[in-house]
């Protein structure tokens, strides 16, 4: 191994990705897990309390569009993963490629400081410091729960959906009034859940601004294989042409007591969920307009309506945190963090941060992406423009991936993974390539040093 050391935080996707691209590249790398194992946020019941899969979960997205470009998905998968087979596909991965022996697990890392000079020093769990030359930050954005500040008290139980496991676990959710709050696929997953007839709740749900919902097949094909963009098509006429797409196969939102969602389709992340709107449609689930007030066992709806509830479920989304820095180092605020190619802080220089991004259709080839890129940047063939142009181009890709999304906490990270996928390959890593060879690779403290002992030799 060789080149600047590096360390890891975290062995969730985006640290698994940018493991294997460290080891393809003969990089020196420790990466630190909280956890006794990995899979991160896909790791069911994964005891650092970050995972928020529930038992029923199966991804969202189509194996076709989830599968890694250097290890494909089996084939041997439905079209639509539990977070079991995913988890097991994460482990095979990291097996495969040798990761494994260097995850040193149940010791994440509780302090990451930038020195003065350049590098990094890490304290970890087992009370160890640390030296390193570069610092990737990958410990995941969907395990610090965001709950909404409604005015009033509520006498019942609150959970957020981060910590519900199924209809018994934590709390025992059967004969209730429950009201789940948000629209997103984890709410319409659990109000699925919990309102089959069987358990016999009695559950609400309640949305501020609405969603486009989606299911999961239409035309008997996974819905994202057939709404999946092309590139050839400017990104303007497929948004608009893709407004028809939500009436066509679920039809209008209101049909099923949910509100005509306040956006446009493709201007805020879509619901997909085959069975929502069959509960809905059915009267297992009935939907509400948001929170008024919490009045004690009650709780008052914008429409002027009041309802008895006795568990509030919060599928309310997650805050961007990093709890192992100083508090004004960096933070998001908001889910706000501008980062040029979704990767950079500029003027930190030997800060990466991989996986920070709400990328359509998923994350999972998107962090393999950006972990070519962070290689590149480590191995030195490849480097970023000056930290002026950095920032320029950052905000302006920032406003052209977000600007037609809802200015919402939820969609501060968005990011099309195509248009992503080929900004990098086609003309960002070739572009920075040629700014490598005319004025070598940025100076990291441990590249520097090696480029000293070469000079002595």
């Amino acid at each position: 191994m060789s080149g600047p050391s590096t360390c890891i935080i975290g062995a969730g996707i985006s640290g698994l990705t940018t493991a294997k691209m460290l080891t393809d590249y003969r990089l020196d790398y420790d990466c630190f897990e909280l956890s006794d194992r990995l899979g991160g946020n896909w790791a069911f019941g994964n005891p650092n309390g970050m995972s928020s899969a529930y038992r029923s979960l199966h991804i969202d997205t189509s194996k076709k569009l989830l599968s890694f470009a250097d290890f494909p998905i089996p084939a041997s998968y439905p079209d639509f993963p539990s977070h079991f087979q995913i988890k097991e596909y994460l482990d095979a991965y990291a097996d495969t490629f040798g990761l494994r022996d260097r995850i040193q697990f149940t010791n994440g890392v509780e302090h990451a400081e930038r020195r003065a000079g350049g590098g990094w020093t890490i304290h970890t769990q087992d009370g160890r410091t640390r030296a390193y030359d570069a610092l990737v930050v990958a410990n995941g954005h969907h395990w610090d729960p965001r709950y909404p500040d409604f005015p009033g008290e509520f006498d019942g139980e609150i959970i957020h959906s981060h910590h519900y496991i199924d209809p018994a676990e934590p709390l025992e959710l059967t004969g209730k009034r429950i009201l789940v709050v948000g629209l997103g696929n984890s709410a319409a997953d659990i109000t699925s859940e919990l309102s089959q007839s069987s358990l016999g709740n009695e559950v609400l749900l309640s949305t501020r601004s609405g969603a486009w919902v989606l299911p999961k097949y239409a035309f008997g094909q996974p819905i994202d294989q057939i709404a999946k963009p092309n590139p050839s098509i400017p990104p303007g006429v497929q948004r608009r042409l893709a407004k028809l797409l939500p009436l066509l196969v679920s039809g209008r939102p209101e049909r099923f007591g949910l509100p005509r969602p306040d956006h446009d389709f493709g201007q805020a992340h879509p619901t997909v969920s085959s069975e929502l709107l069959l509960r809905l449609g059915s009267g297992d689930a009935v939907a509400k307009p948001n929170v008024e007030r919490l009045e004690g066992g009650q709780v008052r709806f914008e429409d002027g309506s009041v309802e008895q509830v006795d568990v509030i479920i919060y599928a309310t989304g997650y805050n961007i945190t990093f709890p192992f820095f100083d508090p004004g180092f960096l933070s998001a605020p908001d889910n706000r963090l501008t980062l040029y190619k979704r990767i950079f802080r500029p003027g930190i220089d030997d800060l990466l941060l991989v996986g920070f991004a709400q990328a359509v259709p998923t994350l999972f080839p998107f962090v393999e992406v950006q972990s070519r890129l962070v290689a590149a940047y480590l191995a030195g063939t490849y480097r970023p423009p000056d930290e002026q142009r950095m920032w320029e181009i950052a905000r302006a890709e920032e406003q052209q991936a977000i600007g037609h999304y809802k200015d919402t906490p939820r969609h501060t990270q968005q990011v099309d993974y195509y248009a992503y996928a080929s900004d990098i390959l086609d003309r960002e890593l070739p572009a920075g390539a040629r700014r490598a060879e005319r004025r070598g690779p940025v100076e990291l403290a441990g590249r520097a040093a090696e480029a000293e002992v070469a000079e002595r030799v």
